[in-house]
């Protein structure tokens, strides 16, 4: 078995096809399927099922795919330490976040860093926490930020803050800039939630059903969009109600497009989540950006309280 095999096998299976696969690797199709052919002979058994749109993995397949990608992952880990040799401080950092996140804090601390540290390329995206999880397993991503902690024992994760979250409308709602003391009154309210049925292992997802549940809210129409910018502008229009993190609508607070619903029952927060690859090597860059997002999280925290306490 060679990494030759193995990347290709891990490239197929992330693309869907072996056109595109031989395409990024800049290798031709009829290289990219002996490689995997060769792998199969390795495993002795198939790998991958070929189907209209392309291929899909085999339940063998499905099984050593992590594990090849934590191949990949530990080979790119132990260039970047070599490398690291001579950088000092300098270097590449890729971190992907939550996008509901990047209306948070963390976005002007990542500007900060690239401003303090020059020497330093962030290479910055946005995934939902799922895939979150995905590529920084993949070694695709050094460090992550995303909501509640992964089940995954080949990841490092670590709470750093909550997020508060706040019940919105549009100005003109019945509700808007009042107390509801039961829950139990909005059951009748349609919710616009985030994201989009296909994310159901996206924890934010489910995050409004358990709340609503453990309030005693039940039959409760949830609508549900894949954009936090058209669900928010959908609550200004008057289309339903939102329970969303308090940092990305401070603006349309501010400005006055939305309104609060204090619900003491749906109060709480989101667990944000710092996460890197177990035992993956953190170069001099990395160990210090990820003491400054710890650093942000806490001062963050800190004053969350002091306006809790002050209101």
């Amino acid at each position: 078995m060679t990494i030759d095999e193995i990347e290709a096998f891990v490239s197929i299976a992330r693309l869907g096809g072996f056109a595109r696969a031989a395409d990024a690797l800049h290798r031709s199709q009829p290289a990219i399927s002996r490689r995997i052919e060769m792998l199969e002979e390795h495993l002795r058994t198939p790998i991958f099922e070929r189907v209209r749109q392309g291929v899909i993995l085999t339940e063998a397949g499905r099984l050593f795919l992590p594990y090849a990608e934590m191949v990949l992952a530990s080979l790119k880990d132990g260039t970047e330490a070599v490398h690291d040799l001579k950088r000092g401080g300098r270097g590449a950092v890729s971190v992907v976040l939550v996008g509901t996140l990047a209306s948070t804090r963390f976005v002007g601390m990542l500007r900060q860093f690239g401003r303090r540290h020059p020497g330093v390329k962030l290479h910055l995206r946005t995934a939902n926490s799922e895939e979150v999880s995905d590529l920084v397993r993949s070694g695709e991503a050094t460090l992550g930020l995303r909501y509640f902690s992964p089940r995954d024992s080949t990841l490092v994760s670590e709470v750093i803050m909550d997020e508060p979250l706040v019940v919105v409308c549009c100005p003109e709602h019945r509700l808007a800039g009042r107390r509801v003391g039961n829950a139990r009154s909005l059951a009748g309210e349609r919710w616009v939630a985030f994201p989009a049925p296909r994310r159901r292992r996206e924890p934010f997802a489910l995050a409004l059903e358990q709340r609503l549940s453990a309030a005693g809210v039940e039959a409760t129409e949830i609508v549900r969009i894949d954009s936090l910018t058209a669900q928010k502008r959908f609550v200004e229009a008057g289309f339903g109600i939102a329970l969303l993190v308090e940092s990305s609508v401070r603006e349309e607070l501010r400005l006055g497009t939305l309104e609060r619903i204090d619900v003491p029952a749906l109060r709480g927060g989101m667990p944000v989540t710092l996460v890197r690859r177990q035992k993956a090597y953190l170069s001099g860059a990395a160990q210090t950006l990820v003491a400054v997002i710890k650093a942000a999280a806490a001062k963050g925290a800190k004053g969350l309280r002091a306006t809790r306490q002050s209101g």
